[in-house]
C-alpha cells in the first residue's frame, strides 16, 4: 500500500470515528433526548448511554429542571388609569419534552411574551389601591392563567412572584405622607390611652386609700365606742357593789364642788334631796334610839 492510499485510510478512519462519537451521547438523569428519524418523531431517550444513527437520526436535548423568566419591569395601566411599572419572576418546568419540543418553537420566548401580555391584563382590571395592596392574588391569577396556557406546551408554572410595584411619584409622594400620618395618629392615640390608664389608676389608688381610711376611721370609732361601753359596765359594776351610801357620799362631794363655783343659785337633784331626807331620819332614829 502506498503512502496516498495509507493516508486517505486514515482519513477515512478519523470521519467514521468522528461521526459515531458524534452519534453516541450520553443522556443525564436532568436531560431527556428527544429523537427524531428522518424528521419523524419516535420517541425519548434517557437517561443514560444513546446511539443515534448518523445521518439518518437527530437529537434534540431538552433540560428536565426548573426555570425561571426574569421579566423586566413592564408598564402597565391599571383600572383607575393609573401607571405603575411591575416586574416579576416566573418559575417553570418541563414535564413532557415532546410537547416542549414539537408544540412551541422557543418556549422561553414564547412564555415571556404570554406572561407580559397576562400581566397587563390582570393588572389593567384592577384598581391602584388593589394591585399595591394584593400582591398574593396576582401571583396566584398570574400563575394560574399563564399555566393554561404553557401547559399545551408541556410546561408547568409552578410559582410567579412579584419582585416590584412601582406607582407614579405623585401617588408614592401620597403614600409617604399618609405613612407618616398614621404614625402621628398611633402615637397620639397611644399617649392618650396612656395618660388614659393613668389617670384610672390614679383614681383606683385614690378610691382605695379612701376607703382604707374609712374603715381605718370605722374600726377606731368601734373601739372607742366599745371602750366606753366597757368603762361604763366597770363604772355600773362598781356602783352596784359600793352600795346606796357610798353614792350618797359621792353626790355630797360633788355638792361641795359645785358650791365653790360664783353661781348664786345651785339646782340640786330632787332625787339627791330625797335621798339625803331619808339618810338624815335614819341618823335621827339612831340617835333617839341610843
Amino acid at each position: 500500500m502506498d503512502i496516498a492510499s495509507l493516508i486517505l485510510a486514515i482519513l477515512f478512519a478519523i470521519i467514521v470515528l468522528a461521526i459515531v462519537l458524534t452519534h453516541v451521547k450520553v443522556v443525564p438523569e436532568y436531560r431527556r433526548l428527544v429523537l427524531f428519524r428522518l424528521g419523524r418523531l419516535i420517541g425519548i431517550r434517557g437517561p443514560g448511554l444513546t446511539f443515534l444513527v448518523p445521518i439518518i437520526d437527530r437529537g434534540v436535548e431538552v433540560d428536565l429542571r426548573e426555570f425561571v423568566l426574569d421579566i423586566p419591569p413592564q408598564t402597565c395601566i391599571t383600572k383607575d388609569n393609573a401607571p405603575v411599572d411591575v416586574d416579576l419572576l416566573i418559575y417553570m418546568k418541563i414535564f413532557d419534552p415532546m410537547k416542549a419540543v414539537t408544540a412551541v418553537q422557543n418556549y422561553v420566548t414564547a412564555a415571556t411574551g404570554i406572561a407580559v401580555t397576562t400581566l397587563r391584563a390582570v393588572i389593567g382590571d384592577m384598581q391602584l389601591d388593589d394591585v399595591l395592596a394584593r400582591r398574593e392574588y396576582i401571583n396566584a391569577t398570574l400563575r394560574a392563567k399563564l399555566d393554561e396556557v404553557t401547559d399545551r406546551w408541556g410546561i408547568k408554572v409552578t410559582s410567579v412572584e412579584i419582585k416590584e410595584i412601582k406607582p407614579p411619584k405623585d401617588v408614592q409622594e401620597a403614600m409617604i405622607k399618609q405613612m407618616a400620618a398614621e404614625r402621628n395618629k398611633r402615637a397620639m392615640i397611644l399617649e392618650a390611652e396612656g395618660k388614659k390608664s393613668s389617670a384610672i389608676l390614679e383614681a383606683e389608688g385614690q378610691r382605695e386609700a379612701m376607703i382604707k381610711k374609712g374603715e381605718g376611721e370605722k374600726q377606731y370609732e368601734i373601739l372607742v365606742a366599745e371602750g366606753k361601753a366597757k368603762a361604763l359596765e366597770l363604772v355600773n359594776e362598781a356602783a352596784m357593789k359600793l352600795g346606796s351610801n357610798a353614792l350618797y357620799l359621792q353626790y355630797l362631794e360633788m355638792l361641795r364642788e359645785i358650791a365653790k363655783s360664783p353661781a348664786t343659785k345651785i339646782v340640786i337633784p330632787l332625787e339627791l334631796v330625797t335621798s339625803f331626807t331619808a339618810l338624815l331620819k335614819g341618823f335621827t332614829r339612831e340617835e333617839a334610839k341610843g
